[in-house]
């Protein structure tokens, strides 16, 4: 069988590293998507890769910064692809000749503004394509349940980069959160500095919010964590003023808090309570990119982590105290100059996917196997989408929202 072939949709800080004309300021100066599918080719994993944006004129500075960054960085890796559209060209559609270019049985991840991640994902799947879309995997409840029955219908993998699960700290919590009984109480924070907000300017506020982008970490932690409960009411509270000051649009929120009743679904008496705080407007200088931590309590126990610290700083004239996350994406060569973060949480993420979707392609495995795994499957992540839609309706109008499941069928009142 011929290597997978993958397709990255958007070009952005999250697949390359290059923004505005350059590297970008925050930790993924060099990508985490095309880095980590660059390094799975030269493992034999993955074979021809593409890359699809807007413009075609973008194509010769990434490539550039690709080559100076990345293959020269790493003993020569291979950072070749092909693009779509071309140069000269410009598509906001052009997603669709770059998926008909596939071969069936392909791969596509998806890292572009919220709001795109539907269409695509399904023009993808309707073309026996298997998808790899970052968090939210969609902003509204109903277009993850079309999702879910089209690529049922379709029989293809549809996986959502949750990152957080496969971060050792967490991964570890949630298998000895087991053991803790009852869920009762989870509180997380995670945030990220107000150089975001610049990064982000041309969808923050209109496209999407904070909420979609940084809550959906620690509530799809949550929700893992908890398989026997799930959510039922959902109230959102915003803080704003900050990202208005620095020119975002006038409907954007600094911080996003939503507070989620859960009950367990064998038993209605028991009850917890969920608080997921997320913004990015934090100072420009803490010394991390992303504050991250939770707390989860239980009948029996509870667990604390702290992921924004790790024990490792470094300090220098320049930029004076930095903690690093290099359990994220390990950047460091290893003693032969290759790239050397196979370890890292971030590329473990992917590895997943492709594997999964190999294992499937070989029919080594089914969807209902992989549902059954601790991954985030469309079908792991749905009460995540219904409880961030329900926030921001909840935002929106000025009232709690009800989340109503039925026999599999999910809803909001």
């Amino acid at each position: 069988m011929a290597p997978l072939e993958v397709l990255m949709v958007g070009t952005g800080e999250y697949t390359t590293g290059f923004v505005g004309g350059g590297a970008s300021t925050s930790d993924k100066k060099v990508g985490v998507v095309g880095l980590t599918l660059f390094d799975l080719r030269r493992r034999g994993k993955v074979g021809n890769l593409s890359m699809v944006g807007v413009s075609g004129d973008k194509f010769p500075a990434i490539r550039q910064h690709l080559q100076k960054n990345i293959s020269e960085a790493y003993n020569g890796l291979d950072v070749s692809f092909s693009e779509f559209p071309k140069e000269g060209k410009r598509d906001p559609e052009s997603y669709k000749e770059a998926i008909d270019a596939l071969p069936k049985g392909s791969a596509i991840t998806i890292f572009t503004p919220d709001t795109t991640h539907y269409p695509i994902a399904l023009y993808a799947i309707e073309r026996g394509h298997h998808v790899l879309v970052t968090k939210p995997a969609v902003k509204l409840l109903d277009h993850h349940q079309k999702l879910m029955e089209a690529a049922k219908k379709n029989k293809v993998f549809v996986y959502v980069e949750h990152h957080k699960r496969f971060d050792p700290a967490y991964a570890d919590a949630r298998f000895r959160a087991q053991k803790l009984g009852d869920f009762n109480y989870f509180y997380s924070y995670m945030s990220q500095p107000k150089s975001q907000l610049e990064t982000f300017k041309a969808w923050a506020g209109k496209e999407s919010d904070i909420s979609y982008y940084l809550n959906s970490h620690h509530i799809d932690i949550n929700e893992s964590m908890v398989p026997g409960f799930k959510p039922v009411r959902v109230m959102g509270s915003a803080a704003k003023g900050i990202a208005t000051n620095l020119g975002c649009d006038p409907a954007t929120e600094d911080t996003i808090t939503l507070l989620v009743d859960w009950v367990k679904k064998d038993d209605p008496s028991k009850r917890a309570t969920g608080v997921y705080t997320a913004g990015w407007a934090a100072p420009q200088k803490a010394g991390v990119h992303s504050n991250q931590y939770f707390h989860y309590m239980a009948s029996k126990g509870e667990v604390r982590v702290n992921q924004a610290k790790r024990g490792y700083d470094v300090t220098d004239d320049d930029t004076g105290l930095l903690w690093y996350n290099p359990f994220y994406m390990k950047y460091a060569p290893d003693e032969e100059g290759n790239f050397a973060g196979q370890t890292g949480y971030g590329y473990i993420s992917f590895e997943k996917f492709v594997d999964a979707v190999n294992q499937l392609n070989e029919g080594k495995v089914t969807l209902e196997q992989l549902d059954g795994r601790p991954i985030p499957t469309l079908k792991n992540t749905i009460a995540t989408t219904a409880i961030l839609e329900a926030g921001r309706r909840s935002l929106d109008e000025n009232r709690p929202i009800e989340i109503i499941e039925e026999n599999g069928t999910w809803s909001l009142k």
